[in-house]
């Protein structure tokens, strides 16, 4: 009797151990199950926003929308640099690039896309340092700008000392304080230059970001034909099937941000765009960087080549971005004419 009672007390360890596990296990399941729905929760990209609307709800809140309603000239595309690195902080998930924790850590679709919004962010407030604020090469640069447009240059990657979130709020809160002396009647009032040339050079900016995305979009695309050996100015560069989804995902963050500047610029810049007859070359852009915005339906981004059964993702949006750079290209002809 004694020794079947040590074998039963033996025993109960093993029973203990296996019911552990079992807690364990579902816990791990739940967690997992829990931070796969808020990782899909945190790919929800964020909606578009009007423009002027909220440049005209900023100015109301600071005191600066006189009664006629009418906003200084630059204020609205200030306003939206300002608010879509606002999005980019204070979407759901906050700013995910540079995070170290699940589910952020997984995750590479949206990060791929904020890097999309912050490389046009990053191009606009230089154009705001280096064009827009400035009447001619050898005036002062703007006292904000030139702290602004450096903060947004800080690496997208960094989680602390300091993090990536902490600097752009930095550069944020110096182009609000912008935006307070555009709109102020002091003698320290900010400047903003709504001429032909000054945006044209952001436009050739553009261009040049949309043509590598358009090349790098086309090249996911699979192909069947052997990759030919050349010499480097001709070697075609093949996107590696691993980062399909992020360029894809990066072309959609691209013209995410460049659609609400594009609109921000047609009211800042109306007369000169109509004393060039630019506008329908300009809204034409708008037309085909919102088509880059439709509703995916697939839950995975396909590439099949050619004109075969699955269907070229990549290959729709290098599409429709390749037709918004021509149309950037037209319009900056018409910018630099006479």
């Amino acid at each position: 009797m004694s020794r079947f009672k040590g074998k039963m007390q033996s025993l109960k360890p093993n029973i203990n151990m296996s019911g552990m596990g079992k807690v364990v296990f579902f816990a791990v399941l739940i967690m997992a199950v829990l931070l796969s729905f808020l990782g899909m929760y945190w790919s929800r990209e964020p909606d578009q926003f009007d423009v002027v609307a909220v440049a005209k709800e900023k100015a109301a809140e600071r005191g600066y929308l006189n009664n006629s309603k009418k906003l200084a000239v630059g204020y609205t595309t200030a306003s939206t640099l300002h608010s879509i690195v606002d999005t980019l902080l204070e979407k759901p998930g906050g700013f995910i690039s540079n995070d170290i924790t699940p589910p952020g850590v997984f995750m590479d679709n949206m990060p791929a896309w904020e890097f999309g919004v912050l490389v046009q962010s990053r191009d606009l407030a230089r154009a705001f340092r280096k064009e827009f604020s400035r009447s001619q090469s050898q005036s002062t640069e703007d006292v904000n700008l030139k702290i602004a447009e450096p903060q947004f240059n800080f690496d997208n990657k960094s989680w602390a000392l300091p993090s990536s979130e902490s600097e752009y709020r930095r550069g944020n809160k110096e182009l609000m304080e912008y935006l307070d002396r555009l709109s102020s009647e002091s003698n320290n009032k900010a400047q903003f230059y709504a001429r032909a040339d000054n945006l044209a050079d952001w436009l050739s900016d553009v261009s040049t970001r949309l043509g590598s995305l358009s090349q790098r979009l086309s090249a996911s695309v699979i192909d069947d034909k052997p990759q030919l050996e050349s010499d480097e100015n001709t070697r075609y560069v093949r996107t590696p099937w691993s980062k399909v989804d992020d360029v894809f995902y990066e072309a959609r963050g691209t013209s995410w941000a460049l659609i609400h500047m594009l609109r921000a610029v047609e009211v800042d810049f109306v007369f000169t765009l109509q004393d060039k007859n630019a506008l329908v070359s300009l809204r034409q852009i708008i037309r085909e960087l919102e088509a880059t915005q439709a509703s995916i339906w697939s839950p995975f981004i396909l590439n099949g080549s050619g004109f075969g059964v699955l269907a070229n993702h990549s290959l729709v949006m290098a599409s429709y971005i390749a037709r918004a750079n021509t149309a950037v290209i037209d319009l900056r002809r018409l910018l630099q004419q006479g």
